[in-house]
């Protein structure tokens, strides 16, 4: 992370995400801790236009755990958003207010702008501009963010496909039907359209860098992680080929077999055939041979803006 050096006490950034919720706690040179809790926030907000009570509950327990965690590293700056499923939710006032009395601070409503630009900083920060420019491009749960540019982020773009979103509007059946993976392959692919009309400097990218979740778990499964290895997944050199290869695994795979690929954590099996056709048809539109995966994302984009960025 590039900066000024380290900061007098740490800070901290909390993404509550469609599918997870997330914490880092930075003190301007090491992170101190990175955490990952799939919570579903956003379980089922796309068919009810509501988040869960049981879902809020989730997700601000955890954030309950988190204060206590930022509390033994005596964080005082604290910086926490909410994206896609929030967005959409009527009642995000309800989880805003539960979560303000867990951790002191009130999320901010965050664009998918300003998620696509946070997520090109914390992603770029420490990658050497001569390989860009850049197309950094994070699927989350409910939305997937594009972004382009070398040293800043130049134009974002966000789109209402995810995850969770894919999943629960397109997939019925355990395993996938081929119709069903065709639905999320169309739906990603009139989207992907619209990014390369409205950005046409995507095509021109050097570098493809795919964040979250299910980029993760591709690697993980590619390289047959036992166990989560950040430092054997980030940036990691994903092919189109093993990516192609590892869709088609556990695209063809039930959920209770799916879950016993070394790489694959049980709680995103049911989601991950839903991003990887997003991820799959990213690379075929774009005609895309690697992506550069990166375990740096909108959390180091928001701690960077925390402890750099001057105060309004």
């Amino acid at each position: 992370m590039s900066g000024s050096g380290r900061a007098s006490t740490p800070v901290a950034a909390i993404d509550c995400g469609t599918n997870s919720t997330r914490l880092l706690i930075h003190d301007g040179v090491d992170s101190l801790e990175r955490l990952m809790t799939i919570t579903r926030l956003g379980r089922g907000v796309d068919a009810t236009g509501q988040l869960a009570s049981d879902s809020i509950e989730a997700t601000v327990e955890c954030l309950r755990g988190y204060r206590r965690i930022m509390d033994s590293h005596g964080v005082e700056r604290v910086r926490m958003t909410a994206t896609s499923a929030a967005r959409d939710a009527a009642n995000s006032s309800e989880f805003f207010d539960a979560a303000e009395a867990a951790v002191g601070v009130r999320p901010e409503l965050l664009s998918g702008i300003e998620e696509g630009r946070l997520s090109f900083r914390g992603a770029t920060a420490d990658l050497d501009p001569g390989l860009g420019p850049f197309l950094v491009v994070d699927i989350g749960g409910g939305s997937t963010e594009f972004a382009v540019g070398t040293t800043e982020c130049e134009a974002a773009m966000s789109l209402d496909i995810g995850c969770v979103r894919l999943t629960e509007k397109y997939i019925e059946n355990d395993p996938p039907r081929p119709e069903e993976l065709l639905a999320c392959q169309s739906i990603a692919e009139a989207h992907i359209d619209d990014v390369i009309r409205e950005i046409p400097a995507v095509t021109e990218a050097r570098c493809f860098v795919g964040l979250a979740g299910t980029v993760s778990t591709a690697a993980a499964v590619e390289l047959g992680l036992a166990t989560y290895d950040r430092d054997r997944i980030h940036h990691f050199r994903l092919t189109k080929a093993a990516v192609e290869d590892v869709y088609r695994t556990l695209a063809t795979e039930s959920r209770a077999d799916r879950i016993h690929n070394p790489g694959l954590e049980g709680a995103r099996a049911d989601v991950i055939v839903g991003g990887l056709s997003i991820l799959v048809k990213i690379m075929r539109q774009l005609d895309l041979d690697e992506c550069l995966v990166s375990e740096s994302d909108i959390l180091d984009g928001l701690a960077m803006s925390v402890l750099y960025d001057a105060e309004p």
